[in-house]
């Protein structure tokens, strides 16, 4: 330990002082300063520290370490001179450092200080109860609002496991499947109304670490308006709620002519006061009809209706209620939720869904997107058959989602936490397709051993895509292994057993294949045990508005675009066409349409599946005659090589000022040209 005799006891020796006071390496022996008032002395007094006027009484001592903070040059040559030759003289300046230096800290303390209980300040203040938990399930958010409102301290609350606090909490739940569950109205054990959204916290790793929900107690607003009996008497506490939410609130009298909003309102909207006040109820609606109106022509409250508000047209959920004072309807009050965050949360999650889906099955059932009866008849023997070993044979034309009822199956089944292989046989060499299947071992050396991808399927699902495109020797060697239930790899002599489920796909026509003699018929009848028919896109139009409405959603992740939706017309034309190839074609129809379109457009009208030549109707004829035969895709593909052509001839090889015309960015006008090798 480091005896330390501290010259100087002014603002600098103090806080010297209170700093190696509380430290084990040091000793303070003592603490010098002519004036008997320093508030060094009175704090060295009050730790039982020695001190005088006089420096040379303590050198008697021999301490290692004099710190020098009186700021006095002779006082300085005086302790240099006076000191042993092994203790340290700290000069002034080097404790005026250090003095600084503890300062700094200490206004660094103080402002973390402040800036926690301000942020504590604002989570108890806000009207919303607030609960987050991390990955193991514990507390680690419980604000004032929410103990209130379920009726548990903070202090017990906090770092205890939520099912101890509450038994039937849903955010566990959130933990498990990574969904946002929105604006889910509960009638809480005191009665309270709540509308609670619950949403997983997620790093920028994308990993769950843990999940929050916020929850409004909606009794005061919606019993406020339902139950008031004079609207001017309680307008100054209605407003002071109002003001203090987070949601944004309007408030329209009888006749739907706004009356009262929140600056909430404002921030959703960017519209103010002027211009809702004394205006319609209709003012701030950019798309939807007025829930205001609705309620004062009903006198019933509306809640959960999606709409878009502001110049912005802002998504949200309105929940709308009447004002009845004395059996006299008097207005309405609106609660406005901004659904833009958690619809941005859920791309995210949606993002992190794709990522993760590379690595294993893709999809579910609830991908798969059909009401007819043909897709439904192929789900429900789809659901059926991941509830069996058995060996399941998908068929249908190319393009029709045989792969995606594959992922369903092994997801829907017992084995979705097990690997999912997936083998397109049309696209290995037969010569290794065998040897990728079964592996393979060198006999002479019993260590080199290559797995094959039906091993390596283990108790997974292993997906043997464009099965028809085996060779003979490999399937009897597949017939052989579903038969006895083991496989052998290549040169190998030791069986293994067969633990993955197979399911299989094809476009062939396996019947002719027999005939022909290019497939064997035991492995036929052994994949046709439980056969599904996938049918084509022409069998099922019915359900082409809602893959529109999928395939849309997907492509604006890929292309960064936001269409809403396809427009009726447009439907018509989708609905006239035949799909050879199936809801592949329909994707690539879309994708190439969204190409024509300008990014303020959001709507994909009949223009941008078929644009137009040019208003000449000969050209037009000419173009049709050109383009006869062609499928859909391909069309689109010649129309948007020859506006490509057209538009950079126009700006003689300008490829900025041609990017811009079109409206796509300067990288994808070249992707085009290379793939469509032009001549710029």
């Amino acid at each position: 330990m480091q005896k330390v005799l501290v010259v100087g006891a002014g603002r600098g020796g103090i806080a010297l002082l209170r700093v190696m006071a509380e430290s084990d390496a040091f000793q303070i022996v003592g603490v010098v300063d002519h004036d008997p008032q320093a508030p060094g002395l009175v704090l060295a007094h009050k730790l039982a520290i020695d001190t005088g006027p006089d420096w040379k009484v303590f050198l008697s001592d021999d301490p290692d370490i004099i710190i020098d903070v009186t700021g006095d040059p002779q006082t300085f040559v005086d302790l240099r001179d006076a000191r042993s030759r092994h203790t340290v003289l700290v000069p002034g300046s080097v404790a005026s450092l250090i003095y600084q230096l503890l300062t700094e800290k200490e206004t660094l303390i103080e402002h973390m200080e402040h800036d926690s209980f301000i942020r504590d300040l604002v989570v108890n203040s806000t009207h919303d109860g607030m609960i987050g938990i991390d990955c193991d399930y514990r507390i680690i958010l419980f604000n004032k609002r929410a103990s209130e409102m379920i009726g548990i301290d903070q202090d017990k609350a906090m770092h205890q496991s939520i099912y101890n606090v509450i038994p039937l909490s849903g955010l566990p739940r959130i933990i498990e499947t990574g969904r946002t569950e929105s604006n889910q109205e509960l009638l809480l054990d005191n009665g309270h109304k709540v509308v609670t959204t619950r949403i997983p916290m997620i790093n920028e790793q994308g990993e769950i670490i843990g999940a929050f929900a916020v929850f409004k107690d909606i009794t005061e607003v919606v019993n406020l308006a339902e139950e008031m009996t004079n609207l001017k008497e309680i307008q100054t506490m209605l407003e002071a709620i109002i003001q203090s939410s987070d949601d944004a609130i309007s408030v329209v009298d009888e006749h739907g002519r706004g009356i009262l909003i929140n600056p909430a309102y404002t921030r959703l909207t960017g519209l103010t006061e002027n211009e809702i006040l004394n205006q319609p109820a209709t003012a701030d609606i950019s798309e939807g009809d007025s829930m205001h109106m609705q309620v004062l022509k009903t006198r019933r409250p509306v809640r959960g209706a999606h709409m878009r508000v502001g110049s912005h047209k802002k998504e949200v959920i309105v929940n709308v209620a009447p004002i009845i004072v004395n059996g006299h309807l008097k207005g309405s009050v609106g609660v406005i939720h901004d659904m833009s965050e958690i619809q941005s949360l859920t791309n995210e999650l949606d993002r992190a869904r794709q990522i993760i889906r590379t690595l294993e099955a893709k999809y579910t059932f609830e991908d798969i997107v059909g009401s007819s009866d043909e897709i439904q008849l192929a789900m429900e023997q789809a659901r059926l058959a991941a509830k069996t070993q058995t060996t399941v044979l998908l068929r249908g034309e190319s393009g029709t989602g045989k792969e995606l009822f594959a992922h369903a199956i092994h997801n829907a089944s017992d084995r979705k936490y097990k690997s999912f292989v997936r083998v397109n046989c049309a696209s290995m060499p037969s010569a290794y397709l065998k040897e990728a299947l079964f592996g393979v071992e060198d006999p002479k050396d019993n260590h080199h051993i290559k797995r094959g991808l039906i091993e390596q399927a283990g108790e997974g699902s292993l997906f043997l895509d464009e099965i028809g495109e085996l060779s003979l020797d490999t399937q009897e060697a597949l017939l052989e292994a579903l038969q006895e239930k083991k496989l052998y790899r290549l040169n190998g002599q030791i069986a293994l057993p067969l633990k993955a489920s197979i399911i299989a796909a094809t476009n062939n026509n396996l019947e002719r294949a027999i005939a022909d003699g290019r497939f064997i018929e035991g492995l036929y009848y052994h994949l046709t045990r439980l056969p599904i028919q996938i049918p084509p896109l022409r069998r099922h139009k019915s359900d082409i508005p809602a893959l529109c409405k999928r395939l849309i959603l997907n492509l604006n992740q890929a292309y960064g675009r936001h269409v809403r939706e396809v427009s009726p017309a447009a439907i018509d034309q989708l609905l006239e066409y035949d799909w050879p190839g199936n809801v592949r074609e329909l994707e690539n129809v879309l994708s190439r349409a969204m190409i024509f379109m300008r990014h303020q457009e959001t709507i994909l009208e009949p223009k941008h599946l078929i644009p137009l030549y040019s208003s000449n109707p000969s050209n037009n004829r000419e173009g049709i005659e050109r383009l006869k035969g062609s499928s859909l895709a391909e069309k689109l593909e010649r129309v948007e090589q020859e506006i490509i052509e057209q538009t950079l001839a126009a700006h003689n090889g300008n490829k900025t000022a041609a990017a811009k015309e079109l409206d796509i960015s300067i990288r994808n006008l070249y992707y085009k040209i290379e793939k469509y090798e032009l001549d710029f």
